[in-house]
């Protein structure tokens, strides 16, 4: 059985073309200055590759979440931090707000998104806890008809450049965790406050500390409803740590593919590098890698798609072990390429950099495993 069909591969096709074509050019400027490529986003919301998931009724793509994989996946080989950027505002963003927001609010903003012309950025993680989303603590008070919101995120994909925040508040007290949280969907205005974050790897991805200094909110400005956050939370990580697996894969294939011309074209001990045994040996394990984590990734997509209860605990699956074999895929990258590997001049050694945030960002490995065997428990 087939898990991708011929619109899967046009997507992917299209995706290519586009990354070679636009996104290979800025890959430097990227890393090396943390550059957040504006007008290439516009460029991206032009073909639908920035929303794949948004309908096309409001200027996306249209597709499914294999679309969505398959997407990142090729933009990923080329650029992790552009495709984590486009992860991050077309599904934790644009694809949040296309499945729980109201129809005024999707009409609004969604065709504004979709078409590059502006940025959405999903508030939730905080200084005091990533991993413990169910403890934030910014809050939104009610004050004379009307929600007053201040708070400080952490961490936020796009967020120095967002025109719109999808925020994660506390509506209730500390005490009710996750059953007093509700997400609000808030314009941009001189109460938010951003300072971006120098980051390891995945740069240009516009990462921010976001400060939200009383944001006058009404009740037109809630996603779903008031302390029913944590639903809209939780469908939109598990939706996401599938869509970011695509990210993984294509980071691994973009290493490899680094590893492998080196290889062919590097001369040691009046040989090619490649025709000693340990490296086939090493690429074939990478490549045997980059496979079993395509396979997961695609799986736990087609599982969202048809609708499968099985998709919870395959979502977790495959952000788990696509992230592990990413950080390993271009390790390997690196050692591969020895000295050369190991400098700025490497590409193997930007994806090594962007590999790394996989394991943490969107859910730890170790939140993963926890996930995973409470699953297990549950008999799923």
């Amino acid at each position: 059985m087939s898990l991708l069909t011929q619109e899967h591969e046009l997507a992917r096709k299209t995706a290519r073309e586009f990354a070679e074509k636009y996104v290979d050019p800025i890959v430097r400027k990227m890393d090396r200055e943390n550059y957040y490529p504006r007008e290439t986003i516009r460029d991206a919301g032009e073909l639908g590759i920035l929303t794949p998931t948004v309908p096309a009724e409001y200027g996306g793509g249209g597709g499914d979440l294999r679309t969505a994989v398959v997407v990142l996946e090729e933009l990923g080989r080329i650029s992790g931090g552009f495709s984590l950027l486009v992860e991050a505002l077309g599904i934790l963003f644009a694809d949040a707000v296309n499945k729980h927001a109201s129809k005024r609010q999707k009409e609004e903003i969604l065709p504004k998104i979709a078409s590059g012309e502006k940025i959405g950025a999903f508030a939730l993680s905080e200084p005091c806890c990533g991993s413990d989303a169910a403890a934030i603590q910014t809050a939104a008070v009610r004050r004379g008809g009307e929600w007053v919101i201040n708070g400080h995120k952490m961490w936020i994909t796009n967020g120095h450049y967002a025109d719109y925040y999808l925020v994660a508040a506390r509506t209730g007290p500390r005490e009710a965790r996750h059953k007093a949280i509700t997400v609000f969907l808030l314009k941009r205005s001189n109460c938010v406050e951003t300072s971006q974050i120098e980051v390891m790897g995945v740069r240009g991805t516009g990462t921010a500390e976001v400060k939200f200094n009383n944001c006058a909110a009404s009740d037109d400005d809630i996603v779903g409803e008031v302390n029913g956050g944590w639903k809209v939370i939780v469908d939109t990580l598990n939706v996401g740590r599938t869509a970011i697996s695509g990210v993984t894969v294509g980071i691994a294939r973009g290493a490899f593919e680094e590893a492998l011309k080196w290889a062919r074209n590097r001369e040691l001990f009046d040989r090619k590098l490649i025709e000693f045994q340990n490296t086939q040996f090493e690429l074939a394990e990478m490549y045997a890698s980059i496979e079993t984590a395509r396979t997961l990734a695609y799986y736990a997509a087609y599982l969202y798609d048809i609708n499968s209860p099985g998709f919870l605990i395959m979502s977790h699956v495959a952000k788990l072990q696509t992230a592990r074999i990413a950080v390993d895929v271009t390790r390997r990258a690196v050692q591969i390429e020895g000295g050369f590997g190991y400098s700025k001049e490497s590409k193997a050694e930007m994806f090594y950099r962007d590999a790394k945030i996989l394991e943490i960002g969107e859910g730890t490995n170790e939140v993963m495993k926890y996930v995973i065997y409470k699953l297990i428990e549950k008999g799923q």
